[in-house]
């Protein structure tokens, strides 16, 4: 096991880029999110192989997240930097009540969607649970997975955290991060390659002008000499992370999908074009990147949907650049569906297991995925697309 070279504080007190002002960015929800099922605002079928298809082109900057109300436990505002969270939101005009004890508590609604909503437009500064600590492999994205918040803020309707997360859907920042950070070391091995994900339970760039916590991840990788941090957003706000130190240690990656998909399912995001432009961004500003083109749906005229994106792919990163594809087809579980349901009950995304194949892990669980045939085509038509476009990308994994 390696020692830190340096402590993790130095880069927890780094100088950040607060906010100083509120902004006028409304705050997302299923009734101001159009890609929201919810009584007030339907939603929108999937296109049928006749539906044009109108991708939306723009490089402004997409809204930020801003919750309604932010708690602190008592733990977490112990903490210098649950200190420095709480200026952050303090400065955007976010209210904070602090609480006095370490349970969040008072977000369940009459129904599933006011829970939803309300656990939604909440944001939570907590401490990660001491288990938290002892890091898991997180194969095939990457060695270790450790985790600054634990909640997203979008809104997407296939969310694979709706299987995995317990009660209401609140976002969780973790306070205690000097102690996330001063743990990794215990996990590198001298002289070989380790990377870590910290995007697994949360959209990291998503709460970035929250929290600061992804630039202070970024700097700390920066002085690791054989460690590597993996995260993915649907967001574009990158401008605070443009110029970190961060020494090719940090691979920053999007996750894009065909209009379609992206328009109607995945609410409250960046549209596909700004998460281009924002990769692209830090691209030229030297960090390795990424694309996860996640999930691929076998939707009405598929191959033409992939096709535009790809195109829109090329036209971004028209550039030699260290790039890599991860491919992640569509499934849910039994679970999944049932939450997913639950919290967007007019959503067109399709969740027929008559549909689909069953595939058993070993400890008996089931998931619902394509048939084999639909999983071949659509293997061969979107590695044929990147080869075409990025012969020099590794296609890391497709699932």
């Amino acid at each position: 096991m390696s020692s830190i070279s340096a402590s993790a504080s130095e880069f927890i007190n780094a100088p950040t880029t607060a906010p100083t002002a509120a902004p006028t960015e409304e705050v997302f929800s299923p009734h101001t999110s159009p890609h929201i099922a919810s009584e007030a605002v339907p939603s929108q079928p999937l296109p049928s192989p006749q539906t044009p298809l109108t991708p939306a082109i723009t490089t402004q900057h997409s809204k930020l997240w801003r919750p309604k109300q932010v708690l602190v436990t008592p733990d977490a505002y112990e903490e210098a930097w649950g200190q420095q969270i709480i200026a952050r939101v303090q400065a955007l005009g976010i209210p904070v009540t602090r609480l006095s004890q370490n349970r969040i508590t008072g977000l369940k609604g009459k129904t599933e969607q006011e829970t939803y909503a309300k656990a939604k437009n909440t944001m939570a500064i907590v401490n990660a649970p001491v288990g938290q600590l002892k890091l898991t492999p997180i194969p095939p994205s990457a060695d270790w997975q450790f985790h600054l918040a634990h909640g997203c803020p979008a809104h997407c309707q296939y969310c694979y955290l709706a299987g995995s997360l317990s009660g209401a859907p609140v976002v969780k920042v973790y306070a205690n991060l000097p102690t996330i950070l001063e743990n990794l070391a215990n996990y590198e091995k001298e002289n070989q390659h380790t990377t870590y994900e910290v995007s697994c339970y949360t959209d990291p760039l998503g709460i970035e002008h929250l929290t600061g916590s992804l630039a202070a991840c970024i700097r700390y990788f920066g002085t690791r000499k054989s460690a590597q941090l993996r995260w993915v957003t649907k967001f574009d706000s990158v401008d605070s992370l443009l110029d970190l130190p961060h020494q090719g240690h940090t691979r920053c990656r999007i996750s894009v999908n065909a209009d379609p998909v992206s328009r109607t399912l995945e609410g409250g995001t960046a549209t596909v074009e700004q998460r281009l432009q924002g990769v692209r961004k830090l691209a030229l500003q030297g960090y390795p990147i990424g694309l996860v083109v996640a999930p691929i749906m076998a939707i009405a005229n598929w191959q033409t949907h992939y096709e535009t994106l790809f195109n829109q792919v090329s036209q971004a990163l028209n550039f030699e650049c260290d790039l890599t594809f991860e491919l992640i087809t569509h499934r849910f579980t039994p679970k999944s569906k049932e939450v997913l349901q639950s919290w967007y009950p007019k959503s067109p995304l399709d969740l027929e297991e008559a549909n689909r194949s069953q595939k058993r892990n070993k400890f008996g669980g089931v998931k619902y995925v394509y048939p084999k045939d639909t999983m071949a085509a659509l293997k061969e038509f979107i590695q044929s697309q990147i080869d075409a476009r990025f012969p020099n990308a590794e296609i890391l994994y497709w699932t």
